[in-house]
């Protein structure tokens, strides 16, 4: 490798200039709270490469292209791909991007995880300022940009002694062997053993300290403690990812390994690179998490409840928010009919409470229903693998509709059903390298047409993005009002803001029809005489009512087909 005078200067934290970007005004998106997102995730290295080609255009799903072997490594996408095809993502509906990690990584280490150099973008992926033009061109179409980045450790740029691999053991530090290589890592201040814990790899996962000192696999765990080393690391990893923001002007950090990192380390980052980001005049920089843990974890790393001493200053909150796997967990089955609703019932009454109690936590988590990882066990598998395109739009339509900010994983629009033993089958490429003209960005798809719909409806309707949550009672028959308590069931919600109501209602059966009757607000229902569809039908219903134990219920009645998923107002 040959550095450049320019490389060498920029290979030490030292030398890097935060001082605002002569003349720069940077993006400040002020207008659009973190709610009212709906953000797009996509692999940098899939989604699309520099060629120009042309969508398979056709009204069904499509599947991704690639071999495991094309997908196990570098595939071929780049940042002006994605640049290019900034239209697509906005036709969506989609109003923010969250790209996988692009700084300079490990060789094969397509995924962005690895990193071997901070102070240089993925050469594979394009330069600086291909990310400097996609920045710009994002926030020219009203786009937040998120960049994914890894704190809790670096590539694997050196080894145990022997080149053997090493266990964790009691909280043991082992000796360190050597650096893979004189060029990496970089900066040149992570060259440090001292840097790293050095206590092998992780083999229990669920048990702390191990987790947050372990290595993952072969990924070299830095010292985010609260050791004197520990803090210097935790200072140069601030510096470079403050210096990032200046160059690129992003909007927002989606940290990787959360739950393998102290509080106070994930305090400190975010609380200064929050007001790094407020000094170059950026007020509304999100930061979420990867945290697979329950609510009383994340507490510890989301709002006032985090606090941290930093010489005379103390810092209260850390993460805006955190990606909601309890949700992921449940969500997912009930769609498709094979799990009780009783579970996501349940998660949404603890949203919605937490939403009350601490305004930000219940509103702003950010609800999917896939990733690129699916932790759990390696036989991995997308959300529409054996799901219905009707199954798919009302997962989607779930997240767009009820409370969180809502994440779409790109390739679900398009209905990719990958599955397989290995990360490589649910990171399938948008574009086909066995022919150079074609790609998958295809508009005309029936799923990609309704989540646009849906999305431009919430857009729309402050309530779907403002509104309290309530799951409703639902009727079949002369049965008393209940909530669903079963499998293919029918799930209705509100979303209510001041006197609006709106009813988003869902037959998660595959072959039954259903007629139900869904109980509406009285306060807000009492003045009304129908509702009309707003999406998944025409038309209007009657506002009708009965008295049950001197107490007047309002409801609409409705006949669902399969898989029917309807919005009223």
């Amino acid at each position: 490798m040959h550095f450049t005078d320019m490389d060498k200067y920029l290979s030490s934290v030292n030398n890097l200039d935060l001082l605002p970007k002569p003349g720069k005004h940077y993006w400040k998106n002020c207008h659009r709270e973190w709610r009212e997102e709906f953000i797009y995730f996509l692999l940098v290295d899939r989604f699309h490469d520099d060629r120009d080609r042309n969508p398979i255009i056709k009204k069904e799903r499509s599947s991704g292209f690639g071999t495991p072997k094309q997908l196990s490594d570098f595939y071929g996408g780049t940042i002006k791909g994605i640049t290019k095809h900034l239209d697509y993502i906005k036709g969506l509906g989609c109003t923010a991007l969250w790209l996988s990690p692009v700084f300079e990584n490990d060789e094969n280490s397509y995924h962005g995880y690895a990193i071997r150099n901070y102070l240089n973008i993925e050469p594979k992926f394009g330069t600086k300022e291909d990310m400097i033009e996609l920045v710009e061109k994002a926030h020219n179409k009203d786009m937040r940009v998120f960049l994914d980045v890894v704190l809790n450790h670096s590539g694997d740029t050196w080894f145990y002694p022997g080149g053997y691999r090493y266990y964790y053991h009691e909280g043991i530090q082992f000796p360190f062997g050597g650096w893979r290589s004189p060029d990496y890592p970089l900066p040149v201040e992570l060259r440090n053993p001292d840097y790293y814990s050095r206590k092998g790899e992780i083999r229990n996962w669920d048990a702390i300290p191990e987790t947050r000192d372990g290595d993952f696999f072969g990924l070299k765990n830095f010292l985010n403690d609260e050791s004197e080393k520990g803090k210097e690391l935790q200072e140069i990893l601030i510096k470079i990812h403050s210096y990032w923001i200046k160059e690129l002007d992003i909007d927002g950090y989606r940290l990787d390994a959360v739950k393998h990192m102290g509080e106070r380390a994930v305090a400190r980052f975010c609380s200064r690179i929050r007001e790094y980001a407020y000094s170059l005049g950026k007020k509304n920089f999100f930061l979420f998490g990867e945290l697979v843990a329950g609510d009383e974890a994340c507490n510890n790393y989301i709002g006032p409840n985090t606090s941290t001493q930093i010489d005379d200053k103390t810092l209260y909150y850390g993460l805006n928010s955190v990606l909601d796997f309890p949700l992921y967990h449940v969500l997912p089955d009930v769609i498709k009919g094979v799990a009780s609703a009783e579970n996501l019932i349940k998660r949404y009454d603890v949203l919605r409470k937490n939403s009350l109690n601490r305004g930000e936590y219940g509103e702003f988590l950010v609800t999917f229903l896939d990733n690129h990882d699916q932790v759990g066990g390696s036989y991995k598998k997308r959300f529409g693998y054996q799901a219905k395109d009707e199954q798919i739009i009302a997962g989607v339509g779930f997240l767009l509709c009820a409370l969180g900010t809502p994440c779409i994983y790109y390739g679900t629009e398009q209905g990719f059903e990958g599955h397989g033993e290995g990360d490589e089958y649910v990171r399938e490429a948008f574009f086909n390298l066995n022919n150079p003209t074609e790609n998958i960005l295809n508009k005309s798809c029936a799923i990609y047409k309704s989540i646009s719909l849906i999305a431009a409806l919430r857009e729309k309707c402050p309530a779907l993005k403002f509104g309290r949550m309530y799951i409703r009672e639902i009727s079949e028959s002369t049965a008393p009002f209940q909530l669903p308590h079963c499998e293919q069931c029918v799930l209705a919600f509100s979303r209510i803001l001041a006197d609006e109501e709106i009813v988003i209602i869902y037959n998660s059966s595959m072959i039954t029809s259903k007629q139900i009757k869904v109980k509406l607000d009285s306060r807000i229902q009492k003045h009304k005489k129908k509702m009309a569809y707003l999406y998944g039908g025409e038309g209007e219903l009657p506002v009708e009512k009965i008295t049950e134990d001197y107490k007047e219920i309002y409801y609409i009645q409705i006949q669902l087909n399969p898989m029917q998923f309807v919005i009223f107002s």
